[in-house]
């Protein structure tokens, strides 16, 4: 497959995970872009979702951010269950949940071609430093 699948302007995906990145919360928008029942979600990895082209260094960068208890930002390709992929601009927020243990809040919201296509370049060449 892997056809680039386009968000709407106005949809705002939205997750929640644990310390381990296990799917605690997941809303229509985010279920509907990625092709998976909430139920499929819930409990289930949230790399569940990511695109073997996101480089490691993104991830690590996130980690590093929130466990800092920092807010990210940035841009990622993510895949759909059939095997297509759509990017987002994504925000997470680290917080406490009321059992009072740590949960990381993922908003997401379309993101313009010409920030995917500048990170597609940017992301080319860390995955090739990885090698």
């Amino acid at each position: 497959m892997n056809k680039e699948i386009v968000l709407d302007d106005n949809a705002f995906l939205v997750s929640e995970t644990d310390e381990k990145g296990i799917i605690l919360f997941a809303n229509d928008d985010f279920c509907k872009i990625a092709e998976y029942g909430v139920d499929e979600l819930i409990g289930q990895p949230h790399n569940l979702v990511r695109h073997e082209d996101m480089p490691k260094a993104a991830f690590k960068d996130l980690w590093n951010t929130v466990k800092k208890e920092e807010i990210w930002s940035g841009y990622v390709k993510n895949k759909t269950k059939s095997g297509n992929y759509y990017w987002v601009f994504a925000t997470v927020f680290p917080s406490i949940n009321a059992q009072g243990n740590r949960t990381y809040l993922s908003c997401r919201r379309k993101a313009s071609q010409e920030e995917i296509n500048e990170h597609i370049k940017l992301y080319e060449q860390l995955i090739k430093e990885e090698k």
